[in-house]
């Protein structure tokens, strides 16, 4: 990974842990409620590390992992865009099919198999089309090949796996060339794709062997090629040692 990319991973994260820090600082400053509980019970610096862990949390998992995968995409050769959005033409077959795979699979009567989906979608040759419109948190492109990535929080919900899962199919319905890809950054749960647990996805993606999902070390080196997942965490390290210096004094 070149140093300029890493420089501008690291701006990213400086900034992302800057604003969590306002956020958490100018809301304690505005909150005027009793919580006599909470006071009894808590000291104000457990309130104030709790509140920032969710503030960072959440913004963390959104727009500046978005912006870093799209970096380190774009180090490793790929033409890449985030929040792409791309109307498809489908067969209204496809997409009947597509609503009644994901009823089958949220009620628990299907088992999910990407492999299978993908032929059963892409069988439909015939009939009316329809128009769908998707969104993919990020967009790549390497040698006239197209990939498009739905990048969910490491413990999606049983929606936001659904609606990515049909957004996929759609996606692939359109073009079978191009790739669709459910990722999650890291893994929650252990090293291994194999330790994943979250129970909402799994109902919809074959979390263990679905070549579609990408977990962690893989999604990392899919983007920006083999060792990137290690050379990541390098960066998070060294740009660690100065946000916890920041948080000592918070």
């Amino acid at each position: 990974m070149k140093q300029e990319t890493k420089e501008q991973v690291k701006e990213i994260l400086r900034n992302c842990v800057s604003a969590a820090i306002k956020r958490t600082t100018d809301k304690i400053a505005k909150d005027k409620s009793h919580k006599p509980f909470h006071s009894a019970l808590l000291t104000d610096d457990i309130v104030k590390i709790s509140s920032f862990e969710r503030s960072f949390s959440t913004s963390f998992g959104q727009g500046p992992i978005e912006k870093i995968s799209e970096i380190v995409a774009i180090d490793n050769g790929f033409q890449a865009a985030r929040q792409k959005e791309t109307l498809v033409n489908v067969y209204k077959g496809a997409v009947d099919e597509i609503e009644r795979n994901s009823s089958a699979l949220r009620s628990g009567n299907q088992k999910p198999n990407w492999n299978k989906e993908v032929k059963t979608i892409t069988s439909f040759n015939k009939g009316d089309t329809v128009v769908r419109r998707v969104i993919s948190d990020l967009w790549l492109e390497k040698a006239e090949k197209e990939y498009f990535i739905s990048i969910k929080t490491v413990t999606p919900n049983l929606d936001q796996s659904e609606i990515a899962k049909k957004d996929m199919l759609l996606i692939k319905a359109d073009n079978p060339k191009n790739e669709a890809f459910f990722a999650l950054y890291y893994n929650p749960n252990g090293k291994e794709r194999s330790d994943y647990r979250h129970s909402f996805p799994m109902k919809i993606f074959d979390m263990h062997n679905d070549e579609s999902v990408l977990i962690g070390k893989d999604y990392w080196d899919f983007l920006g090629g083999p060792g990137a997942y290690e050379e990541i965490l390098d960066v998070f390290e060294e740009v660690g040692v100065e946000t916890k210096k920041l948080l000592l004094n918070f």
